[in-house]
């Protein structure tokens, strides 16, 4: 009850919040001499309003200017591209970006994210997310629907000098529409097979020319595309919704503050993990993830002089639940139900100056967070499961005295409470001479990660006497002792990291060409340390079968617990804009020397949790191109390629040695090209024109195990998409995979059997736009 009084009061405060901006900006619009300095500052035009809102983004203002005139290798995709690609989420944007893979497969709570090579499927990020300014601590809660997007950027190699832990291959920012730089009604309809409906709809005001206040929502269902065989029942049926409220208020010249909540519900099946053996998607429990998801953040702007104080204050509130069919097999072996909540709260303030006539420039800031987390994890036995993998090995092992289980079905149970906290300080300072410019940062990052763990199994089994040795056990033997299981363990784990990141570059702008540059990074990253709770199940079910003598016993921290992955990257590359500007050329090559690489894989035997592990060591090279030609007015050609080679140094598992292997489920190439071509209708209706784009993606080679004896070969997906679009309306006809290409996206061993997801088929629909 406590926990729905405090999200439905952190609910409310925006409201408040918007009614008391709203009287005082009516108040200042009153007003004439204070209203004439807000006008004079907030002035109508476009390039106005994207400067305040780049004062209010917490991504620009640490870089403090557009990407390309940063060395750094980077992709910025604008709203009108956002909404012809169709892009919804984070996963969206991965089809464009060049080494950023983001596999669609078992369910949204399975956010893996692969950057040059790096990345986990489970527990930390390697990648971090900013939406509307909120740095998002848990991956669970990376893939959701975002409506109304302004722009998505993608930023690639080490960004902890600034951002902090998990974001050691890159950060992704995402920003939504603004009602200052947008006012009006704008709805959305999208139509297509397996009963696909998505309907968005927002509203944006600007009641004065300090305050705007904007309401927009989504909802989504769509039937599955995959079917369990077992019970006729397509898996992965999804329905969400979500709504977003912004203010902005600027209640002088000198003070910008920004006000945006959002919180969305997510009931969705997922897990179509076939068995290779049959080519059959068949289990018998049920599969679903539900997910409750809000976020807030308020940004404050204060202009102090020459000094600019920016202050992000966020929280975040995730409460969900996966239940699973774990051996996703038709037999009832045993199924998980992992449920969490989790609420965190940061505190990011920076100060930003310049001095030498505004050729030296600075930025130091201060951070923290603070994270708690409660989880339920039981795993259930089922009589399948019983029998196979308890009474099968005891009975093998002593056949003249058998046992039996007096319950058909047994819970594992676990609870854990995971606090942790951190602080920080970073630095950066630029200076600029000639053509030249100069940067240096470093952060020095503290966390404590603490896990309160509590796991138990209460239960019964009978010893018969069977004097004849047969199996299986003849229905006539004799009962002769009834032992109960009675297994409790409980206990604290506490892990305190200290990292220090520097990050030096240099920069030299290129005189004959446009807002062009050469550059040379070195940077170090680094992604947080935990504990993997998956694994707890397994270790009390070792605890099972050494109660019966059957096996040893893990040591729990040596299992459980993860060092932090630290990386350092070397980067050269370059922004070009040729052809008078209409080509626009970044090319980049990296190298990154990787130590403590978290790995996820799955122990050896009749177990099903994954574990992190670390690696010991690990390399990563290759390129990256991006460019965009305006062939003709009305004909454009983009692309982008990438290309990772991955590989392990030194890594024994202490059965196989992998060096020289190339890592799992890192694609070595991925490709984006489009050709676009637009065609005004007539010269009486200059802004109505059709559209025709036209494009292709490829991704691979993926192996998908260690030993690289199983691979994903590259494979291609072609989409189109013809649109009629007016200032008000739009009407676009799509297709994705129009060739029907079969892939994979994802594959892994459990308890012997192999099994894999089927990646999307055919798909198409039509999108409606309307602003009014």
């Amino acid at each position: 009850m406590l926990r729905y009084l405090y999200i439905l009061i952190i609910s409310l405060i925006p409201a408040l919040w918007t009614f008391l901006s709203a009287s005082a900006a009516s108040a200042v619009a009153g007003d004439s001499s204070v209203s004439g300095n807000v006008d004079s500052y907030v002035a109508a035009e476009a390039d106005s309003v994207y400067y305040l809102l780049d004062e209010l983004d917490v991504v620009a203002v640490k870089h403090g200017t557009a990407f390309r005139q940063l060395p750094v290798s980077g992709t910025m995709v604008g709203r009108a591209d956002v909404e012809r690609l169709g892009m919804t989420d984070v996963k969206g944007l991965s089809s464009v970006v060049p080494n950023f893979h983001i596999p669609d497969y078992g369910s949204r709570i399975t956010s893996t994210i692969y950057v040059r090579g790096i990345g986990a499927r489970m527990d930390q990020p390697a990648v971090g997310l900013t939406v509307d300014n909120v740095g998002f601590l848990n991956k669970d809660a990376y893939d959701f629907d975002i409506t109304d997007i302004s722009y998505m950027e993608m930023l690639r190699g080490p960004q902890s000098s600034l951002f902090g832990r998990n974001t050691m291959t890159g950060l992704v920012n995402i920003r939504t529409l603004s009602p200052m730089e947008y006012q009006g009604w704008r709805g959305l309809t999208e139509i297509g097979p397996r009963q696909l409906f998505r309907f968005n709809l927002g509203w944006y005001h600007r009641f004065s020319d300090s305050f705007g206040f904007s309401a927009s929502g989504g909802f989504y269902r769509r039937d599955g595309e995959f079917r369990n065989s077992y019970n006729g029942y397509t898996v992965d049926k999804e329905l969400s919704g979500s709504l977003r409220l912004k203010q902005v208020w600027y209640p002088s010249s000198s003070l910008h503050l920004t006000n945006t909540l959002a919180q969305s519900i997510l009931r969705q099946g997922g897990y179509p993990y076939e068995n290779v053996a049959s080519g059959k998607i068949s289990y018998n429990d049920t599969c679903f993830y539900r997910r409750y998801l809000l976020s807030d953040a308020l940004t404050l702007t204060a202009h102090i002089g020459d000094l600019r104080l920016v202050s992000v204050s966020t929280v975040q509130h995730i409460d969900d639940n996966m239940t699973l069919d774990q051996d996703f097999l038709p037999q009832s072996y045993f199924t998980l139900t992992q449920k969490k909540r989790e609420t965190a709260f940061t505190e990011d303030v920076m100060l930003r100056g310049s001095a030498l006539d505004g050729r030296y420039g600075w930025l130091t800031g201060v951070y923290g967070f603070y994270r708690h987390q409660r989880m339920e994890a039981p795993v259930t036995f089922k009589d399948y499961g019983i029998t196979r993998l308890i009474e099968l090995h005891r009975n093998q092992a002593n056949p003249y005295f058998p046992i039996r289980w007096d319950e058909r079905q047994f819970p594992l149970d676990s609870r854990f409470t995971l606090p942790s906290g951190g602080a920080a300080i970073y630095h950066e300072s630029q200076y600029e001479h000639g053509n030249w410019k100069f940067s240096a940062g470093v952060r020095l990052d503290y966390e404590r990660v603490a896990l309160d763990y509590h796991s138990w199994c209460n239960t019964s089994y009978t010893i018969y006497n069977n004097p004849g040795g047969c199996l299986p056990m003849p229905a006539d033997a004799t009962p002769y002792h009834n032992i109960t299981v009675d297994l409790d363990e409980s206990g604290r784990l506490t892990s305190h990291y200290l990292m220090f990141l520097p990050k030096v570059s240099v920069m030299w702008n290129i005189d004959r060409l446009p807002a062009s540059n050469i550059y040379l990074t070195v940077g170090k990253g680094y992604k947080a340390g935990g504990y993997n709770t998956q694994m707890f199940s397994d270790v009390l079910q070792q605890q099972l079968m050494r109660f019966m003598g059957l096996a040893g016993q893990y040591d729990v921290e040596d299992i459980v617990s993860y060092r932090p992955e630290k990386s350092w990257n070397y980067e050269a590359g370059t922004h070009l804009n040729l052809l008078e500007s209409a080509l626009s050329l970044d090319v980049s090559a990296f190298y990154i020397d990787c130590r403590d690489q978290q790995l996820t894989v799955f122990p050896d035997g009749q177990t099903t949790g994954r574990m992190m592990t670390n690696a010991g060591r690990t390399r990563s090279l290759g390129i990256e191109l991006s460019a965009f030609y305006n062939i003709l007015p009305e004909l454009s050609v983009m692309a982008t390629y990438g290309f990772t080679d991955a590989r392990f140094v030194d890594f024994n598992d202490g059965q196989q040695d992998y060096a020289g292997k190339r890592l799992p489920y890192a694609p070595s190439n991925t490709l984006f090209a489009e050709v676009s071509y637009m065609m005004n209708v007539s010269k009486k209706f200059k802004e109505h024109y059709f559209a025709a784009h036209l494009n292709f993606s490829g991704t691979g080679d993926i192996y998908w195990n260690e030993a690289n004896t199983l691979r994903q070969k590259f494979y291609g997906l072609l989409g189109i998409t013809f649109g009629y679009n007016t200032p008000r309306w739009s009407v676009e006809l799509w297709g994705k995979n129009l060739t029907c290409t079969k892939y994979h996206t994802f594959y892994f061993l459990s308890m012997g059997n192999e099994f894999r997801q089927r990646g999307h088929g055919l798909d198409y629909g039509i999108t409606i736009r309307a602003n009014f």
